[in-house]
């Protein structure tokens, strides 16, 4: 086992009660996998709140949100014949999947990394339309040209695609919609373009044929996406053997793009590894790691709201071009950090 994460000592530096419902009658129950970026001389990051009503002894109860934006309480009997609900996260009921918890997208900044808070006069980035009535996730950031591109999972009774939003100052966005249509998640978007094209990482999914695997795409504009091919799939026996996806950018180094990638199992033990592309056709991987560079050993990490679980959408290089600060989710419900050396995880990559 190579675990090479250097918790901070602060960690968690986010849990749920510092900070404040979105909306009298909620209460926040999880934070989760924030993505990073800087801007205005500080470390920022958007981070996935995930809400919901008190919960009660008999029955479970959730929030929906409308077309127009309002929300609706659902409430079902814990007893009732037609629930199930045997994960924390998703429940069925009347054949229908409804999520447990409604996320919205929340700006928090810090001076130093480590203290973060929410700033004055930014706002909070929602659910809107009938492709997110079951919220906004896991937003990923990219900066190129001038430009923040946040791509993020949008939920609804009909899937879960890739949203895209974009911005210059953070304080107004333009909608874009869905670049990847459901069932597709995970989107990374490549920091630069190579020979005139947008790359991304993203990650269909399949529940007969082919699996929860890392696919590529191009773009002319970032918006419009083709040339889809996978180029990593999961491994039997090993610690990704059920599904694995993106984390945040992939890091130019000068060996290949590094991207830092998430992982799980049968026993849903979420983890991270790291992949290697080609400088010039990212599209070619070169190397991956055989074990895990970060498995959940903290007692953040192995207990909460769904435990065993780190996972990362986001990250900040520090000017040595060596040491990066992965921001990342713990347990489905804590915000931590962790530094990597990038030397050192490429020295652990096995090539093909």
């Amino acid at each position: 086992m190579n675990d090479i994460a250097k918790r901070f000592s602060q960690n968690p530096l986010i849990s749920p009660s510092d900070l404040q419902p979105s909306r009298d009658g909620l209460e926040i129950t999880c934070l989760l996998n924030p993505g990073a970026f800087q801007f205005d001389g500080k470390t920022w990051l958007i981070v996935r709140v995930a809400e919901r009503p008190k919960q009660h002894e008999t029955t479970i109860s959730f929030p929906v949100l409308t077309h127009t934006g309002d929300i609706n309480i659902i409430e079902i009997k814990k007893n009732d014949p037609e629930l199930v609900a045997t994960d924390a996260r998703v429940i069925n009921y009347k054949g229908a999947d409804y999520l447990t918890t409604l996320s919205h997208l929340r700006l928090m900044c810090s001076e130093d990394g480590i203290n973060f808070y929410e700033p004055e006069g930014y706002p909070r980035l929602v659910g809107e339309g009938p492709q997110e009535t079951f919220g906004i996730e896991d937003c990923r950031v990219t900066f190129v040209e001038g430009t923040y591109y946040l791509t993020f999972t949008s939920v609804s009774p009909t899937g879960v695609g890739v949203g895209l939003r974009t911005t210059t100052d953070w304080k107004t966005f333009k909608k874009h919609g869905l670049i990847f249509p459901a069932h597709n998640k995970d989107c990374a978007i490549f920091e630069e373009k190579i020979n005139g094209l947008f790359y991304a990482l993203h990650r269909p999914s399949s529940v007969d044929i082919g699996g929860n695997y890392i696919w590529m795409a191009s773009s002319p504009d970032g918006i419009h996406w083709g040339n889809h091919q996978c180029i990593a799939t999961t491994r039997k026996h090993l610690w990704d053997s059920k599904r694995v996806g993106a984390g945040g950018a992939p890091i130019k180094t000068e060996k290949g793009w590094l991207e830092i990638y998430h992982g799980a199992n049968e026993n849903h033990q979420y983890c991270l590894g790291a992949l290697l592309l080609d400088l010039n056709d990212p599209y070619k991987v070169l190397a991956r790691t055989e074990e895990p560079i970060m498995m959940p050993i903290a007692d953040y990490e192995l207990t909460g709201f769904f435990g065993n679980v780190v996972f990362t959408n986001g990250h900040i290089l520090d000017s040595d071009k060596d040491t990066v600060t992965v921001y990342y989710g713990a347990s489905d419900e804590f915000v931590c950090a962790a530094k990597f050396s990038v030397t050192e995880i490429l020295s652990l990559l096995k090539y093909n």
